[in-house]
């Protein structure tokens, strides 16, 4: 299952758990086993269904009667010896970890020795934990989210009265999309920031998918005349033979050439789909080069900021766009030198074509010096005989 995260009003700790649970994260069951398998005590959690200017959500409320702070390594020992399933542990573990190196940052200290003062307490375990185990309830996969609207003014804390977005929340942002909202308060918290960027895989448009359901969390402040609610919405992928893509391209013409066959390797390990590298003529008949990468749309950002590392290029294009792909399967041929791989490829004509793999045929091309052609030959005719499927 995909979620996308709308934050078009920011995000909480308690803003998640309000949409999650409104997707269908039973209350009480969420309480009882943060309190059994965490195991943590001294809190209540209640939910109301509340009105955000027309749109129906759930308000999640956290009271702690347990006013005891805990510093990294307390947190860290409570979660991972806690019975929670290990998939709920590790996204627990790697949000609190993620605080800790933001904290770590702002007052120069090692991150074991930071101290968490209104993150450390069972309110924001609880919105943390609970949101890691409440995605594992929904079975939810895939994260992705919305750019961040960021809010102004002041908030206070134990430190003092501090700049809104609050200095964690702003190191916990690093890498991610954000924008002014135009609004005195603070939108996006550091417990939210601490989610999102440990949950999410990308930020960006609404992912190509087909809606199965939305879930909506209320924020404790109300807006004049704007809901202050998180959306959630969740779905599955389409068919593969048919989807949306992203196009990301960019012009160079003043980069050493010998950089280019780096970069495809870079890119395919970032989860490019295809990387094409176009002569053409630029601006005062330079010559250069067009390089087109093709991505979902959660591998966006990552290779965006790779092209802009690695590349003299000052910017990028991006836009979707549609693909359609054959339904294959991987088989093995049989030839006189060896197991080969390759795709059988389905035609919409009903016909099928054996396409050999290039590193298949390298390989034992190298261990038996032989001609490379002669390798993919005996695959092609071999190939409509004897290809079977991947045991």
């Amino acid at each position: 299952m995909i979620a996308y995260f709308d934050c078009f009003s920011g995000i909480s700790g308690d803003m998640t758990l309000g949409a999650l649970i409104d997707l269908g994260v039973p209350a009480d069951w969420l309480k009882k086993t943060l309190a059994e398998k965490l195991p943590l005590e001294g809190f209540d959690l209640s939910v109301e269904s509340v009105d955000s200017c027309g749109i129906a959500a759930r308000r999640v409320s956290v009271a702690a009667t347990d006013s005891t702070e805990r510093d990294f390594g307390a947190i860290h020992r409570l979660i991972s010896e806690s019975t929670l399933p290990p998939a709920v542990i590790e996204t627990s573990l790697a949000m609190f970890d993620r605080l800790a190196e933001a904290e770590a940052k702002i007052h120069g200290c090692a991150k074991e020795n930071v101290h968490f003062h209104e993150v450390g307490g069972v309110d924001a375990i609880v919105d943390m934990v609970g949101a890691a185990l409440a995605v594992d309830y929904l079975g939810i996969k895939t994260v992705r989210a919305s750019a961040l609207p960021m809010g102004s003014g002041t908030v206070q804390c134990r430190h003092g009265t501090l700049p809104v977005p609050a200095p964690a929340t702003v190191a916990l942002l690093r890498g991610a999309p954000v924008y002014d909202a135009g609004i005195e308060s603070e939108l996006v918290t550091p417990t939210g920031a601490a989610i999102i960027t440990t949950l999410a895989e990308g930020f960006d448009a609404m992912p190509d998918m087909i809606v199965e359901d939305a879930g909506y969390g209320a924020g404790q402040r109300e807006f004049a005349g704007r809901p202050n609610v998180l959306r959630v919405i969740t779905g599955r992928r389409r068919a593969e033979n048919a989807d949306s893509m992203m196009l990301v391209e960019t012009c160079i013409d003043d980069m050493n050439p010998e950089i280019y066959g780096y970069l495809a390797d870079q890119l395919f390990g970032d989860g490019a789909r295809d990387v094409v590298m176009i002569p053409v003529y630029m601006k005062k008949g330079r010559p250069g080069t067009m390089l087109q990468v093709l991505c979902e749309r959660a591998r966006q950002t990552a290779l965006t900021s790779r092209i802009l590392t690695e590349t003299s290029a000052i910017g990028v294009r991006y836009y979707p766009v549609q693909r359609q792909v054959l339904a294959r399967e991987t088989v093995f041929i049989d030839t006189p030198y060896g197991s080969v791989a390759a795709k059988r490829v389905y035609t919409p004509d009903g016909e099928t074509r054996i396409a050999p793999e290039y590193e298949s045929c390298r390989q034992i091309a190298e261990s038996r010096n032989i001609p490379l052609r002669t390798v993919y030959q005996a695959a092609a005719c071999a190939g409509d005989k004897n290809g079977h499927e991947n045991p």
